[in-house]
């Protein structure tokens, strides 16, 4: 290394904002040998084998870990170069404190206005080449200084003409210049002076990027840089030796700390009595031989793929592939995304209970979906008295007011660093809504660090069918990336098309270097039940063995009886009008014997109506209806638009006593809407559902008779058995309105495509009275109407083939969306700008993940006679008031945010002003968006208000009715 002529001016500041004042500023050097030294500590402690392999990779040095752990704290070693320019000059106590000989010379500083992310970038090769690196390929050079220009979250275009030494005069003079040679040089020297790389690939630079942005996170804490600035040792030597003995300690503060689980067998890492069932055995038993020695020379992982049917044990089955997976490929953790976030709530409380079975309490285990902190797996205690990171300075108060979630969120600091903004999925272990994973894929700021969380774990996707084209897009393109990665994929699903895990799996293989030529004319298909699990090195293939495959089906074989109802949607509808079928179909469940019986309907006015009809009804013989705030009764209502806290408590009571271990009810009727389709753990006596797509008629009969044959083998909940009328076996009654009036209901709208309605209704009409025998028939039946056929275009008839047309068109544009958005393959990606190849400056809560009408947050607030304005009608709850520096308790924000309900936005469409949030929440990140109707109170009664034509009413037994 080519050494400088002057020594680093410690003059030049790095941190300031929050810092004692009676001290100089926080000197760079200092800052950037703290972050260098931490990434030394991330590499070793954070990464897993298989990141650490592709980093090295990226710089062509698979057999050199070391030179590749160098150069990853060298780029966090040189994050903040960029500082060493007009930045100096945006605090006036820095600007106050520089040498004169950097004061004197500031060239054309101050001639245009540049963050120093950018200036960083930019003045990057001309300091490397000085120190040396000039023999090293010009495409590492401008990498490494891509990876510094992305460091606060966005990739910029790098432009070799304004990175000449000979253009960057706006960076300040020649004494600036050398500054910045004796800054990097500080660092080149702590780290011994690690030899230029020849290779720098774009897939490990966002790693690196990622270890970056984690580094200068961890050393910005504001407590850790008060004591730093109070004990400042006069050798730059010594300061980064305590460096490296602080990261420890900060790395393990944070949470990011791997915990070694201590891996009990299966009947007590799961809580469940008895050993694994076939399937489950059959994928523990027949991966591990799979992945012995990894192939190729290098350790590749693969993709696994699950089908089986609701309650199959799915979730135990992934876990069990993911304890063969991490051991042989050195992954840490996993990340298990679902698609709700009630789903993720109950699952997450699922794998804190299999964690703590496992000594794993002190593992960082994190949920993470967008309403996460609201949910009860958090305490209050859990959310409050944070400490802040100070990663910007001055230059970036430009930023809009919108966009500052890290100082808009400050009342909101977690007591644990890991549940704060952009980090949950950095815990080894997390759990939430797949939406959190598919950013990472999406132009949006910090996407590299979401790369670096996920690719350190194995990934599992439950309900792999839910996502809609769009979201397969983004889900097969982050695959990709992960193929490249080297990180295991685990895909559940009960009702997959056959062609939709095939595109899955030849994404992944494809970032794994798969050609596509090789992958021509192979179909990747799971068999059902089973699984398939194809190796990322040579694309080869294995799948469940056929006796465990027929093990398996007869473990959980039952004959599903299709009941199909025609049924007329309008009130002309006499006994075949849909209330009136569903009130004879429950006939049984309200005689002395009772029973449990599910009906799920398509929209939210629908299931508020069959609830109503019920009630009416019903509720003169005795029948007791659920108070939402005690979550019991025989009769219960479902779906999404209560209040936050009220539906986390509804979705308790609906799961409780119909799961596996009871206690079970004498009766129970819930009315739902999909939000039971999916990882909720009920057990009906009847399914009855409005018609739907076939796939998830399969999912919602899969709430039926679920855990039959766990309790025919160890005794039913409270010895209470199937009632008589139940007795035939498991039965699922679709209501087809097709068969009954000739077309989907105007009322559903385009909740579902009509051309798969009507796929459905035919195919089912089609069987008659033959009873779906499962597992056998669930795939061919799902290939039938959601399946890869192009014959379905039918010129004699004309309303089928209109649908179809409509249906196609509307996939299409979907998947357009999803390609245009996403950012490139891993292997087409040259620059990391294309990463953020949109223009704006997106953020998370600007990404869209799902496809469809904006959502947006509805508050209720309710105006009693005085005036006074609460959260609640019986007016015990004021409404909170931020304080008088403008800030909000995190106790008030959390119980604003409980109270939202997630609606469509265009019924506010014209309205919004009318319907603004109080002037003292504005500034807040979250509340300043909130939509408020204020519901007037009469005779202690909340009255409906009218909004855009419709009138509006928050009902505490029925949630939000608009009619």
């Amino acid at each position: 290394m080519q050494r400088p002529d002057v020594a680093p001016d410690e003059t030049a500041w790095g941190k300031s904002r929050g810092l004692d004042p009676r001290l100089p500023a926080y000197p760079l050097v200092r800052h950037l040998l703290d972050a260098a030294a931490v990434a030394l500590f991330l590499w070793d402690c954070y990464l897993s084998d298989n990141q650490r392999l592709a980093i090295a990779e990226g710089f062509d040095e698979p057999d050199a870990l070391d030179r590749a752990r160098a150069l990853t704290a060298l780029c966090a070693g040189l994050h903040d170069i960029g500082k060493l320019s007009a930045f100096q000059f945006c605090d006036a106590r820095g600007r106050g404190g520089l040498s004169d000989s950097l004061a004197d010379d500031p060239g054309r500083i101050g001639v245009e206005r540049l963050g120093h992310d950018i200036a960083g970038m930019e003045a990057a090769p001309a300091v490397l080449e000085a120190l040396g690196f000039g023999a090293t390929a010009d495409v590492a050079i401008e990498r490494i200084a891509e990876v510094l220009g992305g460091h606060h979250g966005r990739f910029h275009r790098f432009d070799s003409q304004r990175a000449h030494p000979s253009r960057q005069s706006h960076l300040g003079g020649a004494t600036w210049a050398r500054q910045r040679e004796a800054h990097a040089a500080a660092v080149l020297g702590a780290l011994d002076d690690p030899s230029p790389p020849t290779k720098f690939a774009a897939p490990a630079a966002v790693l690196v990027t990622g270890v970056v942005i984690l580094a200068d996170w961890l050393v910005s804490q504001e407590g850790y840089l008060r004591r730093r600035q109070r004990q400042l040792d006069p050798s730059l030597a010594r300061h980064f030796e305590t460096s490296l003995k602080d990261a420890e300690t900060l790395v393990r503060e944070a949470g990011l700390m791997s915990v070694d689980l201590e891996r009990k067998g299966f009947a007590e890492a799961y809580g469940i009595a008895g050993g694994p069932n076939p399937l489950q055995r059959s994928i523990a038993e027949g991966l591990a031989p799979l992945c012995d020695g990894a192939g190729c020379g290098v350790r590749r992982a693969g993709i696994l793929l699950v089908t089986a049917a609701p309650g199959d044990g799915k979730s135990e089955a992934a876990l069990e592939a993911e304890r063969v997976l991490s051991r042989a490929f050195g992954t840490r953790g996993f990340a298990f995304l679902l698609p709700t976030m009630a789903t993720s709530d109950q699952m997450h409380s699922r794998i804190a209970r299999i964690l703590a079975r496992q000594d794993g309490t002190e593992a960082g285990l994190t949920l993470t979906h967008s309403m996460a902190w609201l949910s009860s797996a958090y305490a209050a205690e859990d959310l409050t008295a944070g400490e802040p990171v100070l990663v910007c300075e001055g230059e970036d108060d430009a930023t809009p007011a919108g966009k500052r979630a890290a100082e808009h969120l400050a009342a909101m600091r977690p007591s644990s660093w890991l549940f704060g903004a952009k980090r949950p999925l950095l815990a080894q272990y997390t759990v939430g809504t797949i939406d959190q994973a598919l950013m990472a894929v999406l132009p949006v700021r910090h996407n590299a660090l979401r790369l670096l969380a996920l690719s350190g774990k194995t990934f599992i996707v439950d309900e792999a069918h839910a996502y809609d084209p769009y979201m397969q897009v983004l889900l097969g393109r982050l695959l990709n990336w992960l193929g490249r990665y080297g990180v295991p994929v685990i895909l559940l699903s009960a009702t997959l098309p056959a062609s939709v895990g095939d595109k899955l799996i030849k994404e992944y293989l494809r970032g794994a270097g798969r050609k596509p030529s090789e992958l021509k004319g192979r179909c990747f298909q799971a068999p059902y039940p089973g699984w398939l699990y194809v190796d990322a090195c040579d694309g080869r293939s294995k799948q469940i063995e056929p006796g465990d495959q027929e093990a398996q089906a007869e473990e959980r074989r039952m004959r599903l009886q299709v009941q199909i109802e025609p049924v007329v949607h309008h009130a002309e509808g006499g006994r075949r009008g849909r209330l009136s079928v569903i009130e004879q179909l429950l006939e049984p469940v309200f005689t002395d014997e009772g029973g449990c019986a599910l009906v799920v309907c398509n929209t939210v006015a629908q299931a508020q109506e069959t609830y109503q009809h019920l009630k009416g009804r019903f509720g003169e013989g005795g029948l007791t209806l659920s108070e939402h705030r005690e979550g019991d009764g025989d009769l219960q209502l479902l779906h999404a638009r209560f209040p936050g806290d009220v539906r986390e408590r509804l979705t308790r009571a609906v799961t409780s006593g119909m799961g596996r271990g009871g206690p079970r009810p004498q009766r129970r009727v819930i009315v739902a809407t999909q939000v039971v389709e999916q990882s909720l753990d009920l057990d009906a006596d009847v399914v009855i559902s409005d018609l739907a797509p076939l796939a998830l008629l399969l999912q919602r009969a899969g709430r039926c008779w679920r855990h039959e044959t766990w309790w025919v083998r160890h005794g039913y909940p409270g010895g209470r058995g199937r009632p008589a009328w139940a007795a035939a076996g498991p039965r699922l009654v679709v209501l087809d309105p097709i068969a009954g009036q000739g077309g989907v209901p105007a009322q559903w709208g385009e909740v579902y495509a009509e051309a798969l309605l009507m796929e459905t209704s035919s195919t089912l009409h089609e069987r008659g009275t033959r009873a779906i025998c499962i597992p056998e028939d669930v795939q061919d039946l799902v290939e039938m109407v959601h399946g890869d056929r192009g014959g379905r275009f039918d010129w004699s008839l004309p309303d089928t083939a209109a649908a179809w047309v409509a249906h196609v068109g509307k996939t299409a544009a979907q998947q357009g969306v999803g390609a245009l958005l996403a950012v490139p393959r891993v292997g087409h990606v040259t620059r990391l700008n294309q990463l953020h190849h949109l223009e704006g400056e997106e953020d998370e809560w600007e990404a869209s993940t799902r496809l469809g009408a904006d959502s947006v947050r509805l508050l209720c607030v309710y105006v009693h006679p005085d005036g006074t304005v609460t959260l609640d009608a019986e007016g015990r709850r004021p409404l909170p008031k931020a304080a008088a520096s403008g800030r909000m308790e995190l106790s008030d924000v959390r119980a604003i945010m409980g109270r939202t309900i997630p609606v469509n936005a265009e019924w506010f469409s014209g309205e919004r002003e009318r319907h603004q949030p109080p002037k003292d929440w504005a500034e807040h990140t979250m509340l300043a968006d909130l939509v408020v109707v204020h519901l007037p109170v009469h005779d202690y009664e909340a009255q409906s208000v009218a909004v855009g034509g419709k009138h509006f009413l928050l009902d505490e037994e029925l949630g939000l009715v608009r009619s």
